[in-house]
């Protein structure tokens, strides 16, 4: 359960990237750009480590958290909410060894 949490965090920051202070809205083209790009995907898995620093996005996911935890995310649109499970997907696929830190150090 956990690990969703974690994921779900990391997701939301992602998506939620261009919203930190009410910004627009990533789209699916962004979003999918975002996953294309494996620095910015490593920067926010290690960021949602603890193993590097946090740049707003990952500022960002520290503020949802509580929100993840409890199960909801009343500040995310259904656009976030499906574009968080394209995220978790896409690591799961792409990123197995850093899924499995993850899972190691939140499981």
């Amino acid at each position: 359960m956990q690990i969703v949490v974690v994921l779900s965090v990391m997701c939301v920051g992602l998506v939620a990237g261009l919203h930190v202070q009410a910004g627009p809205q990533m789209t699916d083209a962004q979003l999918e750009q975002t996953l294309a790009d494996k620095s910015t995907m490593q920067r926010h898995i290690k960021c949602a480590l603890g193993e590097g620093p946090c740049d707003p996005v990952g500022r960002r996911l520290r503020t949802l958290a509580p929100l993840v935890l409890r199960g909801a995310c009343p500040q995310c649109s259904m656009q976030e909410t499906r574009q968080i499970r394209r995220t978790l997907a896409f690591v799961q696929r792409n990123y197995p060894w850093e899924w499995a830190k993850i899972v190691r150090q939140y499981g």
